[in-house]
């Protein structure tokens, strides 16, 4: 069976936002069902919804999968559960880690716990700019690629690449 491509946009803004990262990278790479083939640079990036909050540091991770989008999303948030995120976490408010599913192949899913593409992402520079140091996608609902909708993207908050690099876990 010929793997699936994925991208996870991964994102901290509490404590070691760094390590936090680094670890989210580490253990995805550790599941038998994924192994992490490219990680974008690090964005500093202001916080949206709640902006009384720090900075978030923010990234992309590209992975090769055996698993269902499903799958994906389980492993994601067992990985931000074991790093501290609480399951109670406020929406738009800070976090140690906030992993997403943003594209998995060219499939849409909409259940009631999982849309991908990620509903949200065209709105958001700090993924769209990150995913676009990896690849330049179609968007499978919009019809139009990342940087196409980067070029229309609402969002003005300050988004910053980094010197910050993390190294490939695989």
């Amino acid at each position: 069976m010929k793997p699936h491509r994925a991208f996870i946009g991964a994102g901290s803004n509490i404590g070691n936002r760094l390590a936090y990262l680094r670890e989210a990278c580490s253990r995805l790479n550790a599941h038998p069902g994924l192994q992490v083939t490219a990680m974008s640079p690090v964005y500093r990036s202001e916080p949206l919804g709640i902006t009384e909050q720090p900075e978030f540091l923010n990234m992309v991770i590209q992975v090769s999968t055996s698993l269902t989008p499903h799958e994906i999303l389980r492993c994601c948030s067992e990985i931000e559960l074991a790093l501290g995120r609480p399951a109670d976490h406020v929406k738009w408010g800070p976090r140690v880690l906030d992993l997403d599913l943003l594209f998995y192949d060219e499939l849409i899913v909409d259940t009631p716990d999982l849309t991908v593409p990620h509903p949200l992402m065209q709105e958001r520079k700090f993924v769209l700019l990150p995913l676009l140091d990896l690849a330049n996608p179609l968007h499978p609902v919009l019809h139009t690629t990342v940087r196409e909708l980067l070029d229309i993207c609402p969002d003005r908050s300050s988004v910053v690449r980094t010197d910050l690099k993390l190294k490939n876990p695989s």
